[in-house]
């Protein structure tokens, strides 16, 4: 028997059967910590562990709010101890939560970084484009992703 093409599909939380709810509840508290290993985390969430593995790896939360904040930031650097490290703190400051950085190996003593952030001070991405071209060490900052 043929296997059918997987479709993804966006559903009201409040119309899905109270296992679908669980199996996420038991992922969070896994994903988290709070649950030591799949057992607990089916023991809190008050499922059973097949009814989990049944569903755990075809079930996501989803958060628009979350995916809407994400911002990538191209950078210019001057090959200086610190600069990189400047950038992460001052990020930390804004309250900015680093999901990736990638840098390139300096050529004529400078190296690009592209930092992708979730970034949710809403419409501020100007402040933090400016805060970051403040650093020293920092050449260029550049938004190539965002709000």
């Amino acid at each position: 028997m043929a296997q059918k093409d997987s479709r993804l599909v966006i559903v009201s939380e409040d119309v899905l059967p109270e296992i679908i709810n669980k199996v996420l509840t038991a992922k969070r508290l896994r994903a988290s910590g709070e649950a030591a290993n799949s057992a607990e985390a089916c023991r809190e969430a008050g499922i059973s562990r097949s009814a989990y593995y049944k569903y755990k790896d075809k079930v996501w939360s989803y958060n628009e709010q979350i995916s809407n904040r994400i911002v990538s930031v191209y950078m210019l650097l001057r090959d200086e101890k610190g600069v990189l490290s400047s950038i992460i703190s001052r990020l930390y400051e804004l309250g900015a939560n680093i999901l990736t950085i990638n840098q390139n190996i300096p050529i004529d003593s400078v190296a690009t970084v592209t930092v992708s952030v979730r970034y949710d001070a809403e419409g501020e991405t100007e402040r933090l484009q400016s805060e970051l071209k403040g650093i020293r060490g920092v050449v260029d900052v550049k938004l190539i992703a965002g709000e």
